[in-house]
């Protein structure tokens, strides 16, 4: 191995125009060593994977990515790799023939990215998982090509692209961690309780003004506020206000009101009490009337 961490810029450019003309739109063959794999999901963040400069790792969705536009990729290198900047690229591989345990593994998997890692401490990529998700590259984020969710588990991988590295580079170790990007959109779900004598007749939903047909199954609403109103012909119409949170579903209860009037009583203790002429009995708080005189 070559002390000097100096990387000869003929010999790096080579390797890179070999990787360029190997890449393929259809699915590759290769052989990768996994260190080990996470899931992102709402409520697994922050664990962390370390690699080296051959090492891969396996990234796999949750059961609920409704909220996400895509997933953030970001690894963490040692201090003195900006003096090695161009040894290392990294490559994204989706559409795997299988989702390998930690080990060596020969996979086929479709690259969709592939470029060297930047000198920088801190290398975040995003992935989009979305059609319309509004990612955009910065200088502190690389946005990557689209990758549908059904195109998961991804691999993410670290490799050299010259030959002869040092020892101190051969030793680097990065840490790795995936987390999911947030959409600005939560859930609700409509949860009416019918009164005892009036149960399962039909209502009208609006929401924000909107004709909600299956009101009945969650739906996906921008976070914030908005309003809820209720018609029907046999229950009482109803408007109120609520709230959505970022990636968070709504339990929206609705207590359906039974439209018919009711008729309070207030008397003296000892007072008689008669509607149309018959008595009202003393533990009856309301009747419900018709309405009219």
């Amino acid at each position: 191995m070559e002390d000097s961490g100096k990387i000869m810029p003929a010999r790096y450019i080579f390797a890179l125009c070999l990787f360029f003309i190997s890449f393929t739109v259809g699915a590759e063959s290769f052989r990768v060593i996994v260190a080990g794999s996470l899931e992102i999901s709402l409520d697994r963040q922050g664990e962390t994977v370390p690699l080296h400069y051959n090492d891969s790792v396996l990234v796999s969705l949750g059961e609920d990515t409704r909220f996400f536009r895509g997933i953030e990729l970001e690894l963490s290198a040692p201090q003195r790799w900006p003096e090695y900047q161009g040894s290392l690229a990294m490559a994204v591989y989706a559409e795997l023939d299988s989702a390998p345990p930690a080990g060596v593994a020969d996979l086929q998997g479709r690259r969709v990215a592939f470029e060297p890692l930047p000198g920088k401490i801190q290398i975040v990529y995003q992935i989009p998982s979305r059609d319309s998700h509004g990612l955009k590259s910065s200088p502190y984020v690389t946005v990557l090509p689209f990758v549908s969710s059904d195109s998961f588990p991804l691999l993410f991988r670290v490799m050299p692209v010259i030959k002869g590295m040092s020892d101190e580079l051969e030793s680097m170790v990065f840490q790795f961690n995936a987390r999911p990007v947030l959409s600005d959109e939560g859930a609700v779900k409509i949860s009416p309780r019918y009164p005892e004598q009036l149960r399962g007749r039909p209502f009208t939903v609006l929401i924000d003004d909107t004709l909600i047909p299956n009101h009945g199954e969650e739906m996906l609403l921008k976070e914030g506020e908005h309003h809820l109103v209720i018609l029907s012909d046999d229950y009482r119409n109803e408007s109120r206000r609520f709230v959505v949170e970022r990636a968070k579903t709504l339990d929206l209860i609705v207590e359906l009101q039974d439209p018919t009037p009711l008729l309070i009583f207030e008397a003296p203790q000892n007072a008689q009490v008669f509607l149309n002429g018959a008595p009202v009995p003393r533990e009856r708080d309301s009747i419900p009337v018709e309405p009219g005189n």
